[in-house]
């Protein structure tokens, strides 16, 4: 697929609003959807609309969609194998079930890192186990939105059982050092548990490279359909006691998913993970996405620049997170107008037919720490890849009109 003609894919990208083109720079809450995921999930209910493990066709038809589709989550994460791979209805009630099944191979007074830069969704299941006499260490968030590593390292101890921690940042597009974290925990049995759900859309994941016992993500990040995914280490979720009913398989994958999967969903994940695919180059679908996912990665971070040094050029305007020249970054910005709050912006953008975010993006303690709650959180604004410099310019103008007329 040449990549300059992506944006015909997605019909959403047609949409106007009094006359004007919609710009999405709201992907960070969730991507839009490509022609060929929509397609595939409307033809599942028209064709093989069935449960599974049925002597039938449509049955068996689901029941091959869904190994096919773990197959691509498996390749699109490195994972060795399928059987790695979990489905759930998004990533906060997977990692809820995770939490339950963990705290059951541990005992009180085992300490579980969490930080203070994490999406709600990898705090609140862990901060939860404090009832069952959990001991929770927060590793603390600097002013310029990087992890203290240093505190994390004092804070890992012979009681740790599990690290959490975010691969990307939602909210301020810092990238986490995974394999730094990882050498602090080898050899101690520790686990490790990723976030990856704001990272997976801008860069390729290996979860072998990285080493991690889990690893969650969510498609609609990465222009699919509302599924949450896990990664679980060959042979680990086997060894977890999950919340299941008897008739329910003992086996992974299927250990920890409860009832009856969305099949037409997950079928529109295995669709994106191929739309994906088409971007790049390569002998095999997994070169081809680590191929893709480079191309996606420069063409958001060239967008991402011009648009932070046009909001830096505004008078008053803040920037939080790391330099948009680090090498750990995401296409993600937060920022605030002096005088102007987050949602007053979001609202004068939308009216001008530009879509963003403003609050806390459920990272709510990043912002408590950093003292932006007072101000109504920030301004956030994601590129992706169907973004273009077209819509970065026409941002940048709203941005300067809304600041001189403020």
């Amino acid at each position: 697929m040449k990549f300059s003609k992506i944006r015909k894919h997605f019909p959403s990208l047609k949409r106007t609003l009094h006359g004007r083109p919609v710009v999405y720079l709201d992907g960070p809450a969730g991507t839009q959807v490509p022609e060929e995921v929509i397609k595939t999930i409307s033809d599942y209910y028209r064709y093989s609309n069935a449960n599974t493990h049925g002597h039938f066709a449509s049955s068996q038809e689901t029941d091959r969609l869904l190994e096919a589709t773990r197959i691509k989550i498996a390749t699109f994460l490195n994972a060795p194998n399928n059987q790695c791979i979990s489905f759930g209805q998004n990533m906060t009630t997977l990692n809820f079930s995770l939490s339950k099944a963990l705290v059951r191979s541990m005992q009180e007074g085992d300490e579980i890192i969490i930080t203070q830069l994490d999406h709600e969704a990898n705090r609140g299941p862990w901060l939860n186990l404090k009832e069952h006499g959990m001991v929770i260490r927060e590793v603390n968030l600097q002013p310029d939105g990087t992890l203290d590593y240093a505190d994390l390292e004092q804070k890992i101890n012979e009681r740790t059982r599990l690290v959490c921690i975010g691969y990307a940042s939602n909210i301020f597009g810092t990238v986490n050092d995974i394999r730094k974290v990882r050498k602090m925990t080898e050899g101690k049995g520790i686990w490790l548990l990723v976030d990856a759900v704001h990272y997976a859309p801008h860069f390729s994941i290996d979860v072998q490279e990285i080493e991690c016992d889990f690893l969650l993500c969510s498609a609609y990040k990465f222009y699919g359909p509302h599924v949450g995914i896990l990664y679980c280490r060959a042979g680990l979720l086997e060894k977890l006691e999950t919340d299941r009913l008897r008739t329910q398989s003992a086996e992974a994958p299927y250990r920890i998913e409860t009832g009856t999967l969305n099949h037409a969903a997950i079928a529109g994940v295995g669709a994106a993970i191929d739309f994906i695919g088409r971007i790049g180059d390569g002998a095999s679908l997994r070169e081809k996405l680590v191929n893709s996912m480079e191309i996606i990665h420069q063409h958001e971070m060239k967008l991402a620049k011009r648009l932070y040094a046009g909001i830096r050029q505004i008078p008053g305007s803040t920037i939080y997170g790391p330099d948009i020249d680090s090498a750990r970054r995401a296409p993600t910005l937060a920022f605030s107008l002096e005088g102007i709050r987050p949602d007053k912006v979001c609202y004068e953008l939308a009216k001008r037919a530009i879509y963003a975010w403003d609050g806390h993006f459920y990272a709510l303690r990043a912002t408590e720490v950093l003292d932006l709650e007072k101000l109504g959180g920030v301004t956030r604004m994601g590129l992706v890849a169907y973004n273009t410099e077209g819509e970065v310019e026409k941002t940048l103008e709203a941005l300067r009109e809304l600041n001189r007329s403020s």
